[in-house]
């Protein structure tokens, strides 16, 4: 069953009609559904398709010969082409014929084993492509090497891509059509913890419930998931042991440079460095408060939740799961931690849907950027924090997520009021997310305010929200 994707398919569909030269650039982390997309697409249309592997410039070239002779020469005997040149030469000669995709898959390890290649593209692009309908597709999971070896402005191939397509995970609402016949609230945290990855969520035994699941996925030694975070870093770092303790550490609540570097022994130096690994490879996030545009503020946290949960959860008890401990250790040690986890993984969900485009174009305002806030509060001396936050000119919201198994009392209405009152916005808009709804009191005194319940989100009674009040 294909689920999502449905602009970058209507994109690539529309680049296809003009059936002039493209050269779209695919990338993204691994698992996150990038092959599965292009495979999609190029259903019904004639395509050669090669995947790249982490072998020599002999082993791809042979590979790439068998994936264009076979389609060219189905049934036929497919010798390798004696050089990368003859190969490119020959699709010179077939593109001036018809239209066709060519998906490099992998492109990474084909440029590795051959670094050439990029240059040898780009020639036949500029003297030969360009003009033919050749719908060429290149795509990658190393997030570094596409940006700056395909991307960059340093690239022989800078310059010539017709459009790019970053492939993100699912957001909850795309990743609930994976998990029919669950709970809301359940599907809230299998997508948690599986951040999104559609993969992962593929893995989900739709005859299970949710805690069968996760005890299959993470705490059985066979589990799909077990040592995926593991086995994801030694595919992107040479000696990822280092990048293992930052993650943990920032999993565990440590958040600023100095803590981490505290808790993993690091040089601060070297810490930094390491963090800016794990940035790039998509795993970490550096944030500010959203109303700076610099600050000394800054915070580190996980940007994949699968991350968050393997490394708070799974890893410290690697051994006992090993055992065959891993459903006692799931009933004992994480079960009742869930809501705890859940906090962030909602943060995310309410951020998601102020985008959805049915609540944005009814926005009272047009945010740029959904993001936390966190500062000192100078007139009672303490630091604050606000969930999320978004302005525009004189307008502002404020918001509060609460992933909890009772209602939301006045006290988180009071207290959002009093941290909004912190700015000096004109036109100042709250709103508060709430999975267990709110008490009587908390309706009967936020008529001012969107007050939105997990089932309103998940039912997406869009009516009820930027109600005029």
């Amino acid at each position: 069953m294909f689920v999502g994707r449905k602009r970058e398919l209507a994109k690539l569909e529309s680049m296809y009609q003009h059936k002039q030269f493209e050269c779209a650039v695919c990338y993204g982390r691994r698992r996150v559904g990038k092959t599965t997309l292009i495979d999609h697409f190029c259903q019904g249309k004639k395509t050669i398709f090669f995947t790249a592997t982490e072998g020599t410039a002999k082993d791809n070239l042979a590979a790439l010969s068998r994936a264009v002779l076979s389609v060219t020469s189905p049934g036929l005997p497919v010798p390798a082409f004696d050089s990368f040149d003859d190969l490119l030469n020959f699709i010179d000669s077939l593109c001036k014929e018809e239209r066709f995709i060519l998906v490099i898959d992998e492109y990474p390890y084909l440029a590795e084993s051959y670094p050439a290649i990029s240059s040898m593209l780009q020639v036949h692009i500029d003297h030969v492509w360009k003009n033919s309908p050749l719908f060429l597709i290149l795509c990658g999971s190393s997030m570094s090497f596409m940006e700056h070896q395909v991307l960059g402005y340093k690239s022989p191939l800078y310059g010539r891509r017709t459009a790019q397509f970053k492939i993100h995970p699912f957001t909850f609402f795309e990743a609930r059509e994976m998990l029919p016949g669950f709970f809301r609230e359940d599907q809230a945290v299998l997508y948690g913890i599986t951040g999104g990855i559609p993969e992962y969520l593929s893995r989900v035994d739709l005859e299970k419930n949710r805690d069968e699941n996760i005890i299959d996925l993470f705490f059985d030694e066979s589990g799909r998931l077990f040592e995926e975070p593991v086995n994801l870093l030694k595919q992107e770092l040479r000696d990822p042991a280092s990048y293992h303790s930052i993650i943990a550490a920032i999993a565990s609540g440590a958040s600023r440079l100095n803590e981490i570097a505290t808790k993993t022994g690091l040089e601060t130096s070297g810490c930094s460095n390491l963090l800016s690994g794990l940035i790039e490879l998509g795993i970490v996030r550096k944030e500010i408060p959203v109303t700076e545009v610099r600050s000394k503020k800054t915070l580190y946290r996980l940007e994949d939740s699968m991350f968050t949960f393997w490394y708070r959860f799974v890893r410290p008890n690697i051994g006992g799961i090993s055992r065959g401990m891993g459903a006692a250790i799931f009933a004992n040690q994480v079960l009742g931690q869930i809501n705890h986890f859940m906090g962030s993984v909602f943060e995310e969900i309410c951020r998601q849907y102020l985008f959805l485009p049915e609540i944005y174009e009814k926005a009272p305002f047009f945010y740029g950027e959904v993001g936390r806030w966190w500062g000192n509060n100078k007139k009672e001396k303490r630091q604050e924090e606000i969930d999320l936050m978004a302005f525009h000119e004189e307008s502002a919201l404020f918001g509060e997520c609460k992933w909890q198994n009772e209602p939301v009392k006045m006290e988180v209405l009071l207290t959002l009021k009093r941290r909004g009152e912190l700015f000096d916005f004109l036109r100042k808009h709250y709103v508060i997310f709430s999975k267990n709804g709110f008490t009587q009191q908390v309706l009967n005194e936020g008529e001012k305010m969107q007050l939105i319940d997990f089932k309103q989100m998940t039912d997406l009674s869009y009516d009820r929200f930027w109600s005029a009040k």
